[in-house]
C-alpha cells in the first residue's frame, strides 16, 4: 500500500545550511537502561531494526559524494515508484536540489527502503516537508512513524526551525495526523507564504516542535505515564489480580464444580444466563463448504496481504478511506461465530475484501495484483463453481 503520499510544488527560497551526509546517532536508549517501568511495551520492529544494525537513518544532500549520489538515487527512485501521481522529473529535480535535505533509511549497504526530503527555511523558523514514502514491502514495521521521529530530533539539533509545514494529499493526511500534525496552522501566513506553493487538491499542514522533549524516547516517555495511571487504577479494580488453576480439575473423577466457587468469576460480573449466551449454536448447512474454502484461501501464496486486519498504527488513513474492511482473520471469526448463513454471505465478504484492496490501492501494484490472483484461484479455480454455478 502507497504510504505517506506526499505532493508538493515549486520552491523559491534557498535554506542557510547545507550538510553533508551523516549518521544519527539519537538512537533511542536500549530499554534495560531506562527506569524499571512495568510494563515496558514491546519495542516496534523499526526501532529494533535499527538497535541491530539492520537499519540505519541517513542525512544526506547533493555534495557530490560518491554515498550521497547512491542514496539520493535511491530515494529518487522510491519517490517515483511510491508516488505515482507525481511528474517523475519534477521529484527528481527536487531530491537532487541542492537547498533540499533527505533523510534516508538505509539497509543493507546503501539500499534505500524510505525517506523524507525537506527544505529548511532557518530564517523563517520552519521546514518544509516536501516527500516522505516507505517502500511497499517495509510498510508494517512502523518505520514511517520512526523516521518521522528521527527527523523532528534532527531538524531541532542542526537547525533553529521548531515548525514543519506540508501539503498532504488525502491518503496522507491520516499519517501526519499520527505524527502531531494538524490542519489548523498556528504560523502566520506572512511566514510562509510565498515560501512554499500551494497545491491543488492538497491539505496544508502543520507541526509544532516541543523544545524540551526527545521524539525519539516519546515511546517510553508514555510508557511511564501508562504505569501511573495503571497503578491508580489498581487502587480501585481487582482487574489485575491473576488467579492460580484450580487444582480440583488434576483429579481424574473430580466433583462437580459450583460457578460461583471459582475465584474471581463472580467479581468479574458473571452470572449464569451467560452460559446460555455461549452455547455453540447448530453449524449453518454450507459450513464445512465454507470452511473448505477458507482454508485453501489461508493457504495461497498470494494471500498474505489479507491474513489480518490493517494495522491503523501503520496505515493511519485506511480506515478513513476503507468503510466497510474485512480479511481472512475477520472471515474466520464469523465463521467460526456462525454468522454466514449460507454460502452467499460468505462470498460476499471474500468479495468485499478484494473489492476494499482495488479501492485504496493503486492500479497496477503488487496488492492489486494478489487481490486478482487470489480471487481468480477461489472463483474460477473450480472451487466455488463445485457448489455454485457462476
Amino acid at each position: 500500500m502507497n504510504d505517506h503520499k506526499r505532493l508538493k510544488l515549486d520552491h523559491h527560497h534557498q535554506s542557510e545550511d547545507d550538510h553533508s551526509i551523516s549518521l544519527i546517532s539519537t538512537i533511542p536508549p536500549d530499554p534495560d537502561e531506562l527506569e524499571s517501568i512495568e510494563p515496558i511495551p514491546a519495542p516496534k520492529p523499526a526501532v529494533l531494526e535499527e538497535q541491530q544494525n539492520i537499519i540505519r537513518f541517513v542525512v544526506v544532500t547533493n555534495d557530490g559524494a560518491p554515498d550521497s549520489s547512491i542514496i539520493l538515487a535511491g530515494l529518487k527512485d522510491l519517490f517515483q515508484r511510491q508516488l505515482p501521481k507525481m511528474p517523475r522529473e519534477y521529484i527528481a529535480r527536487l531530491v537532487f536540489s541542492r537547498d533540499h535535505h533527505s533523510l534516508a533509511i538505509v539497509k543493507r549497504g546503501l539500499q534505500v527502503v524510505g525517506g523524507i526530503t525537506y527544505r529548511p527555511f532557518e530564517s523563517r523558523g520552519f521546514a518544509e516537508i516536501v516527500f516522505c514514502a516507505i517502500t511497499s514491502t517495509e510498510q508494517v514495521k512502523g518505520y514511517g512513524s520512526h523516521l518521522m521521529n528521527h527527523l523532528k530530533d534532527h531538524v531541532k539539533q542542526s537547525t533553529t526551525c521548531m515548525h514543519f509545514l506540508t501539503y498532504a494529499d488525502n491518503y496522507a493526511i491520516g499519517y501526519f495526523k499520527k505524527q502531531g500534525f494538524t490542519k489548523d496552522v498556528v504560523l502566520d501566513r506572512s511566514v510562509w507564504a510565498g515560501y512554499i506553493k500551494d497545491y491543488e487538491g492538497g491539505t496544508i499542514m502543520h507541526c509544532a516542535m516541543l523544545p524540551r522533549i526527545m521524539y525519539l524516547e516519546v515511546p517510553f516517555i508514555l510508557a511511564k505515564q501508562k504505569a501511573a495511571i495503571q497503578s491508580k487504577i489498581k487502587l480501585v479494580s481487582q482487574s489485575h489480580v491473576v488467579h492460580k488453576g484450580l487444582e480440583i480439575f488434576k483429579q481424574a473423577d473430580h466433583p462437580t464444580l459450583d460457578p460461583t466457587q471459582v475465584p474471581g468469576l463472580k467479581e468479574s460480573g458473571w452470572t449464569p444466563e451467560m452460559d446460555k449466551l455461549t452455547r455453540r449454536q447448530p453449524r449453518a448447512p454450507d459450513y464445512n463448504i465454507m470452511r473448505h474454502l477458507l482454508t485453501d484461501m489461508q493457504n495461497s501464496a498470494s494471500a498474505w496481504p489479507f491474513a489480518k486486519p490493517v494495522n491503523a498504527e501503520e496505515v493511519t488513513d485506511y480506515y478513513d478511506v476503507i468503510k466497510s474492511p474485512m480479511d481472512l482473520e475477520t472471515i474466520e471469526l464469523k465463521l467460526d461465530s456462525n454468522l454466514y448463513p449460507d454460502l452467499k454471505s460468505f462470498l460476499f465478504d471474500t468479495n468485499l475484501m478484494f473489492e476494499n484492496c482495488r479501492t485504496y490501492n493503486a492500479e497496477g501494484s503488487n496488492y492489486v495484483k494478489v487481490a486478482n490472483a487470489v480471487c481468480v484461484f477461489l472463483f474460477f479455480g473450480g472451487y466455488v463453481s463445485e457448489f455454485i454455478e457462476i
